[in-house]
């Protein structure tokens, strides 16, 4: 009888991340995986590089200064964050750590993906609320809660749609919960948004016993490639989540970068600005050509394209801006089959998509 993995694990569908190659085009401009245009802040590049002189060495276990360094950013205690390989490993520890066959969890619509795989490689029964104007709807989410709940994802923004939902509905969602049920607020662009209802939540995740706030290096500070991100909550999660985490998780590299990254104000600053500008400009230019794009809070728009159109659908706008070395993110597995993720690029890129977009269009 040949080896087999857990019944359940076969129904997973393997993550699909954004294209980076385009067969025949030697520098695609790659407008996929909502990247920093700016790269990274020399400062984390020059201490990445520095830490190259040590690999032998294993990295410190618990990531300590860049803890300690997020903590002094944001003024929370640095006991009370966990690090991790991205965003991503800390998601598939609270899996590990509060799901288990049978359990089950709730996540809206048009979530982000890695939240279902975690769940379905726990064999817990993964729960879907229906969105509202592709956003989260509390009270949809709220109705799919059980007395076997274990864990309510909320991706605010969400990923991929741009949307977000203010602060006293994050709150609503928080007070509607058993206690036995955590809250995860995946905060991934949270520095790129310019609400003022609107809250990361670090201050629940710092009051309330069932809450965890996560977030990433991978967006404004621009270390997709170092896989960095970290969580902040009770400390009855952290303890937990410690418990179960690989002893050198986050490595001594990425922690350096990590460190400097943070410190390194005027970069993300700088960053977050450029998006403010080049966000409405990239979403007016879609709107000119007549297309319809969610309001957006991150990095990225999605736009729609015609229903009624097939020579202008999503499918065929894909395949004219590969054509010409642009590389959009189709999102036909988050509910939008006939839509395009635009990341917001070097302005010079994003001109240069806009105008094959218009071109398409006309």
């Amino acid at each position: 009888m040949p080896v087999s993995p857990l019944p359940y694990i076969l129904d997973i569908e393997p993550y699909k991340p954004g294209d980076s190659k385009i067969a025949g085009v030697a520098h695609p401009v790659k407008l996929a995986s909502n990247e920093n245009p700016f790269g990274a802040s020399p400062k984390a590049q020059a201490a990445y590089a520095q830490a190259a002189a040590d690999l032998a060495l294993y990295p410190e276990g618990t990531a300590r200064a860049l803890r300690e360094a997020i903590a002094a950013r944001y003024g929370i205690d640095a006991e009370r964050i966990v690090c991790g390989a991205g965003s991503d490993e800390i998601f598939f520890m609270l899996g590990r750590a509060f799901l288990g066959v049978g359990d089950e969890m709730v996540q809206s619509e048009h979530a982000f993906s890695v939240y279902r795989i975690v769940g379905q490689q726990s064999g817990a029964v993964v729960r879907t609320a229906k969105a509202k104007d592709r956003a989260v709807d509390v009270d949809s989410m709220l109705a799919c809660v059980t007395d076997k709940t274990r864990i309510v994802w909320l991706d605010n923004p969400n990923n991929p749609t741009g949307t977000y939902i203010p602060y006293a509905d994050v709150r609503r969602l928080h007070a509607g919960l058993p206690g036995h049920v955590l809250l995860v607020i995946d905060a991934a662009y949270a520095e790129y948004v310019r609400r003022n209802d609107y809250s990361a939540g670090l201050e629940l995740a710092g009051e309330a016993d069932n809450v965890l706030m996560t977030r990433t290096f991978s967006k404004i500070y621009g270390l997709a490639a170092l896989r960095l991100g970290w969580a902040y909550g009770p400390a009855s999660v952290i303890d937990a989540l410690n418990r179960i985490r690989g002893p050198f998780n986050v490595s001594a590299p990425a922690q350096a970068a990590g460190v400097a990254a943070i410190g390194d104000a005027a970069f993300a600053d700088q960053s977050a600005a450029f998006n403010e500008a080049e966000l409405p400009r990239v979403t007016g230019a879609l709107e000119a050509m007549g297309l319809r794009v969610t309001p957006s809070v991150g990095n990225f728009v999605l736009a729609h394209f015609p229903d009624d159109d097939a020579a202008r659908s999503a499918a065929a706008a894909d395949a004219h801006l590969r054509a010409r070395g642009y590389i959009l993110r189709r999102v036909g597995g988050y509910g939008f089959p006939n839509a395009l993720r635009f990341s917001i690029g070097q302005r010079a890129h994003n001109d240069g998509a806009l105008a094959a977009l218009g071109e398409f269009m006309a």
